[in-house]
C-alpha cells in the first residue's frame, strides 16, 4: 500500500522542535511521515526533526518554493544562478531531515508572472536549471518531484502536459513530477487523463481537496483520482496538503483568509479516506 503522509504546513511553514508534539499524534493516527516546508535556513533544525522521525519509525518528504529572486525561468543568468544555489540548499537540508522527496513548484517563481503565456526560452532556462541540480540530488537521494500549480499561482506550469514536457526537456532521471488534485482540480479536462499523461515520470502525490480542506468533503472525482493512480501502479507517496491560518505569515503569502476544516479532522478524517479509497480502488481492479 502506499505510504501516506501529511503536510505539516496546517500548522507551520517553518520547521521547528515545536511541531514534535503534531508529528507524534500524527503517528498515532498511523500516519507513515510528514511532509515540511523549506522556509528555514537552520539546517539543524532539519537534522532535529530528521532523528525525531527516525526514532518514531517515520519518514518525510519536503516542500520547496522560490521567489523573483531566485526565479528559473529569470532572462538574468545571475537571478538564475541564484536558483540552483536556492535548490541545492534545499536538497542538503531536505537530506538532513532524511526526506527523499524535495516536490514543489520550483521550476519558476511562485506568483510572479509576466503577464504573458510562457515561452520556449523559459521552459529552456527553467530545464537547464533542474538539469544542473540533478546530479546533487542524485548523490543526496532525493528525487526532485516539480509540480505544476494553478492559473493564479504560476505561468509556466498549469497542466500535467506542461509539467511532462518540462520534465522530458529536462531529461535527468532525478528530476521527475508531482500531481495535485487541488490544482488539477482546477486546470484538467479529467483527472484520469491527467494522471495518464504524468504517470511515466509520477515520484510524488497530493491528495488535496478543492476547497484546501478535509479530502472527501468537496467535489474532487476521488473514485477516478484513486482508480487511475491504482491502475497506472503508482507506488509513492500519497500526502495530504491542507492549509489553515495556523501560520498567518504563511497563509497571507498563498491568500488563505480563512480555516477550512477543523486541523485534526483533516488529519484524522483524511487519513481515513485515504486507506478506505486505496482498498475499494483494489477491490475494484480485482473484481
Amino acid at each position: 500500500m502506499n505510504p501516506i503522509g501529511f503536510n505539516l504546513l496546517a500548522w507551520s511553514g517553518t520547521v521547528s522542535d515545536d511541531l514534535f508534539p503534531v508529528i507524534d499524534r500524527l503517528k498515532s493516527i498511523g500516519y507513515d511521515g510528514v511532509e515540511f516546508f523549506m522556509a528555514s535556513q537552520d539546517e539543524q533544525a532539519y537534522r532535529r526533526l530528521g532523528r525525531h522521525l527516525h526514532s518514531l519509525g517515520m519518514a518525510a518528504t519536503a516542500v520547496l518554493g522560490v521567489g523573483p529572486d531566485e526565479n528559473p525561468v529569470s532572462p538574468d543568468a545571475a537571478v538564475r544562478q541564484r536558483a540552483v544555489d536556492r535548490i541545492k540548499q534545499a536538497i542538503d537540508h531536505a537530506a538532513a531531515a532524511g526526506a527523499t522527496v524535495l516536490c514543489g513548484p520550483y521550476h519558476s517563481a511562485f506568483a510572479t508572472f509576466t503577464r504573458a503565456e510562457p515561452t520556449a526560452d523559459e521552459y529552456q532556462r527553467s530545464a537547464e536549471v533542474l538539469a544542473a541540480v540533478g546530479d546533487h540530488a542524485a548523490q543526496a537521494k532525493v528525487v526532485l518531484a516539480v509540480e505544476a500549480l494553478n492559473r493564479f499561482e504560476c505561468y509556466l506550469c498549469n497542466t500535467m502536459t506542461q509539467l511532462r514536457k518540462l520534465v522530458d526537456q529536462v531529461g535527468h532521471p532525478q528530476v521527475r513530477a508531482m500531481f495535485d488534485t487541488h490544482h488539477a482540480n482546477i486546470e484538467e479536462k479529467t483527472f484520469a487523463g491527467a494522471i495518464r499523461t504524468i504517470s511515466p515520470v509520477l515520484a510524488h502525490v497530493h491528495i488535496s481537496e478543492n476547497d484546501r480542506g478535509t479530502p472527501g468533503a468537496g467535489h474532487v472525482k476521488w473514485d477516478e483520482v484513486f482508480a487511475t493512480l491504482h491502475a497506472t501502479h503508482y507506488k509513492g507517496w500519497l500526502t495530504i496538503e491542507a492549509f489553515t491560518r495556523a501560520d498567518p505569515g504563511f497563509a497571507n503569502a498563498i491568500n488563505v483568509w480563512r480555516n477550512f476544516s477543523e486541523t485534526w479532522d483533516i488529519a484524522e478524517s483524511g487519513h481515513r479516506f485515504i486507506r478506505q479509497h486505496l482498498a475499494a480502488a483494489s477491490a475494484t481492479a480485482k473484481a
